[in-house]
């Protein structure tokens, strides 16, 4: 079974991160959460960036505000693919200073970048990884797309009585 680690640098990432995990938890992939700072707990990023895989990691889920520089260390030493959050912080340029921070990294450190604070857009992407070898998940997301098609048909079906 493929699991998901989604980390964050600080706990008050927590609210913004939460929106993966609970939409990982629909399409029933098993999650790993934790608090890894890049530059508070640097022998634990590194620890964990380099040792995920052989835990049966499959995909990283990264979100950090501010400087925003954990998704980029965690792709610096980690085989697998890393989506980073940029999580807009109380010591946050209006959240572009984390944007940039985890979108302009150098050829060769690929970080998939998802908008400011859409953990959930991380969670589905997570999935949709994972569903390229995953057949039951792939279904999932199949169906969870098509719910998404049927929400706006009716929406629209009630504007128009």
């Amino acid at each position: 079974m493929s699991k998901v680690a989604i980390i964050m640098g600080s706990i008050s990432d927590m609210p913004v991160m939460q929106e993966a995990i609970d939409i990982l938890k629909g399409f029933d992939i098993e999650t790993e959460v934790d608090i890894v700072s890049a530059h508070r707990t640097p022998d634990k990023l590194f620890d964990f960036s380099k040792n995920a895989h052989n835990r049966g990691i499959s995909v990283i889920i990264a979100g950090a505000g501010g400087a925003a520089h954990l998704p980029g260390m965690v792709a610096s030493m980690s085989p697998l693919p890393v989506i980073g959050v940029p999580v807009k912080s109380s010591n946050s340029i209006d959240g572009w200073d984390s944007v940039l921070s985890i979108l302009q990294m150098p050829g060769g450190v690929p970080v998939a970048t998802v908008a400011l604070n859409g953990a959930k857009n991380a969670g589905i992407l997570a999935a949709q990884i994972i569903g390229s070898h995953d057949k039951c998940v792939l279904d999932k997301i199949i169906f969870y797309k098509e719910s998404l098609k049927e929400a706006v048909n009716k929406a629209s079906d009630e504007l128009k009585k």
